[in-house]
């Protein structure tokens, strides 16, 4: 029917899709054999440009299949995949059904045709296709209904202008000769014309060069950045094939990867790092390619610096019934058993809010005040757990849970996580009793605002050491904290007339501690309380001992980091044996 009607044209645009669970046996032709008939229409398909996927839904086999049976539908269409551009995919679920069953179908445009230049006098042709792209949505216009109805011919289309006015005299509009743009550096606003922008853009070659090769292992997963793109070689062209080919399983058996510089266009302001990995096809009328990602430059990359868990308190640690309770989680909830098909593969796993916009884009074509359509349940597998995966789960969700305390978290009002931020942690006494426990230490510095703080001020300095602390910057930022912090407290203590700063340093030195628990850096607090301890010593400070005393505040064991040299008896005892002897 679509050679009949359409013939020679639209070659590339027609469609033909095949829905089939391929288990019954099909009739023998009059002449000839069906592998014949077969090749027949796939060579029909090749000569009227006539496109063909094939879907076999296989979710659930009821009874017992002839295997023979099958075995031939299958082999008849995998004819159509070799003689043909036609593709074959099997399915076991309406969700993944949805997925191949895609209502548009974007033809690989290449974003480069030229040379891959290995050295000045060795290159090899390529194209470089879009392997994968965020699929957007669609581009939604202002629409104006001012247009009288009669007028079929009407776009409806709305314009937008813009007019400039001075600040001076605001009935005046600047023209287009008159304005100049502007970027801010630091305070002030430097002025740049189109000109000069011009003369101070990049302008390089359009090129793609080889850097050099480096161990796969050195170019980690979270590198990539945007789309993937697939880099093959010249169709047609033999000796490109070939060359592609050998430097590709080169690469593969010494577990290399190739660093290239890319521009794309003629013209093109920005040049591009990337990574081509090989991609050796195990198929034989499938020629081997690279798959490229773009690799960050150093203006690309956010530093978070954590501290090891290794580094750790054993107590903060799980214990072995824990580690197992969350490994035999993970196993459960496997979306890959063994013997089973991967759930939600992303080739088969369809955008559910774009094919909810669709469809209700489809309800409103006809019906105007057509309410958004509830969620299909094929759609709810993809954004919610899958019920009957975690039936089967529930022992091992109920045995994780066992092995934790699990605590409501309340929802707090507005007011109250403002309070909770804004109130010094150095002033908290959540035991009762002064002291503070170290979850209650993680917790304050970790539901602190993050805020680019330079150095400790007077008026908030527990603040800005708990921001210092939590800047992933750059690693620094944490000795420095831990210095200033160290400056401050021996300031008060020196500057105290009759001990009215006594109160403020011991808070400080609560908010020390704290810090130098969560960056495992307990050598540095233990040496300040030390020094701390034996200046009031030598003057006579008893105050500011019952002001620790109070605090309970000791110095940090190895219970709470395993980096110290203190045992628990060691720093409980630390304050009692540090203070002053007094005479009769």
């Amino acid at each position: 029917m679509l050679i009949k009607k359409y013939g020679e044209t639209y070659k590339g645009k027609k469609h033909l899709c095949l829905i089939t669970d391929a288990l019954c046996p099909l009739k023998d032709p009059d002449v000839g054999t069906k592998e014949d008939q077969v090749s027949t229409i796939a060579r029909q398909m090749v000569a009227f440009g006539l496109r063909m996927k094939n879907i076999v839904v296989r979710a659930s086999l009821s009874g017992e299949p002839h295997m023979r049976v099958i075995i031939e539908n299958d082999n008849l269409l995998n004819i159509f995949s070799k003689k043909s551009s036609a593709k074959t995919l099997f399915v076991d679920s309406t969700t993944s059904l949805r997925g191949a069953r895609k209502t548009r179908d974007i033809s690989p445009v290449t974003i480069f045709r030229g040379d891959l230049e290995l050295s000045e006098k060795m290159k090899i042709k390529v194209w470089v296709y879009k392997k994968t792209g965020e699929e957007k949505f669609p581009t939604l216009k202002k629409y104006s209904d001012k247009a009288p109805s009669t007028d079929k011919f009407a776009t409806h289309e709305v314009k937008v202008d813009y007019e400039y006015k001075s600040v001076e005299d605001p009935s005046k509009v600047v023209p287009p000769e008159q304005r100049i743009k502007g970027y801010r550096y630091g305070p002030q606003v430097v002025p740049i014309s189109s000109a000069e922008w011009e003369a101070v853009k990049f302008k390089p070659e359009k090129s793609v060069k080889l850097l050099g090769f480096t161990d796969a292992s050195n170019i980690l997963r979270h590198y990539y950045m945007k789309d993937v793109n697939l880099f093959i070689a010249e169709p047609g062209n033999s000796r490109a094939t070939v060359a592609v080919s050998a430097l590709a399983r080169a690469m593969k058996e010494m577990n290399k990867v190739a660093i290239v510089r890319c521009v794309w266009r003629q013209g093109q302001q920005s040049v591009v790092v990337g990574v081509l990995t090989p991609n050796v096809s195990e198929k034989i009328n499938i020629p081997d390619s690279f798959y490229f990602n773009v690799l960050p430059f150093a203006e690309d990359v956010r530093e978070f610096q954590f501290p090891s868990f290794s580094k750790f308190p054993v107590s903060w640690q799980p214990n072995e019934q824990q580690q197992e309770a969350a490994d035999n989680l993970v196993k459960m909830l496997d979306l890959a058993p063994s013997g089973k098909g991967e759930i939600l593969q992303p080739e088969l796993t369809p955008n559910p809010a774009l094919e909810r916009f669709y469809h209700h884009l489809e309800l409103k074509s006809e019906h105007q005040d057509a309410a958004p359509p509830p969620l299909d349940d094929s759609l709810k597998k993809i954004t919610e757990p899958d019920p009957t995966l975690l039936a089967e789960s529930q022992s091992a969700i109920d045995a994780f849970c066992g092995q934790f305390v699990i605590k409501e978290n309340p929802k707090l009002k507005k007011s109250t996580r403002r309070f909770l931020r804004e109130k010094p942690s150095g002033s908290d006494e959540p035991n009762g009793d002064g002291s503070v426990s170290d979850a209650q230490a993680v917790n304050s510095m970790e539901s602190k605002p993050v805020v680019t703080v330079d150095k400790i001020g007077d008026l908030t300095p527990i603040q800005d050491f708990e921001a210092m602390m939590s800047r992933r910057d750059c690693p620094d930022w944490v000795d420095k904290a831990i210095e200033d912090m160290k400056n401050k407290i021996f300031g008060l203590l020196e500057n105290s007339n009759e001990g009215i700063n006594y109160p403020k340093a011991v808070e400080l030195l609560v908010a020390l501690r704290k810090g130098c628990i969560l960056e495992q850096e307990p050598k540095q607090f233990n040496d300040v309380l030390e020094k701390v301890c034996k200046i009031c010593r030598k003057r006579n400070f008893s105050t500011f001992f019952d002001f620790l005393m109070s605090k309970k505040l000791s110095l940090i064991s190895k219970s709470e980091a395993v980096d110290s040299d203190i045992t628990d008896d060691e720093a409980g005892s630390f304050i009692v044996k540090s203070q002053p002897k007094h005479e009769d």
